[in-house]
């Protein structure tokens, strides 16, 4: 390969309903350009719905014009010409200005903030109703047999039991059941999500 190949990447709108036919159309076009001198590959790619790019390289400039000016690029040309409207030609020379190019491409949207945590108050509350109802029952019905135990036993059996069942049983079932009222900016964005893929 040389030191000074060439990028051509060409932007094309593509009608609706004949993306698979332009699909065809760029890579019989890339495999016609394989035979040419100094070609080194391309490829068809695809960015949203509607916007197609043509990427091909030569290991030359006047390779690559060689190719643009034939007979041949015309006659593709002409055939694309029901298919899409060519919007844009980018050329690039060298390996390493291409991969610096693609730096200064803008950057996507940003991706949206995670939702913030709950408020501390709400945190409270959904623990509170998680611990408590293990808490009196247990003082209720257990420890008034456990009189005569050690207290440090009693306490450590009290924190046992309470905490397997706040962990296992009680929580998950308390925060699917608080979910919207602890995560609303959350909720809101789901919904927002399914309306919009409906």
């Amino acid at each position: 390969m040389t030191r000074n190949p060439v990028t051509v990447t060409v932007a094309y709108q593509v009608i609706p309903g004949r993306e698979t036919e332009f699909h065809s159309w760029g890579w019989a076009m890339l495999r016609a350009k394989a035979r040419e001198q100094g070609f080194l590959g391309g490829g068809v790619l695809v960015d949203g719905e509607a916007e197609w790019h043509v990427v091909y390289r030569f290991d030359s400039e006047s390779s690559a014009l060689a190719w643009e000016n034939s007979v041949s690029w015309a006659q593709w040309a002409a055939r694309a010409e029901g298919l899409a409207r060519e919007t844009g030609r980018r050329r690039i020379q060298g390996s390493r200005v291409w991969f610096d190019s693609q730096t200064d491409l803008p950057a996507a949207a940003p991706a949206p903030a995670p939702p913030r945590p709950p408020d501390k108050w709400k945190l409270w509350f959904v623990n509170m109703s998680a611990v408590f109802p293990p808490v009196l029952i247990f003082n209720l019905t257990i420890l008034p047999f456990l009189g005569g135990v050690n207290a440090l036993i009693r306490t450590l059996l009290l924190c046992l039991a309470v905490t397997a069942l706040v962990t296992w049983i009680l929580m998950p079932r308390l925060q699917r059941f608080f979910k919207k009222w602890l995560y609303p900016p959350l909720q809101a964005l789901r919904g927002r999500h399914k309306r919009r893929t409906a």
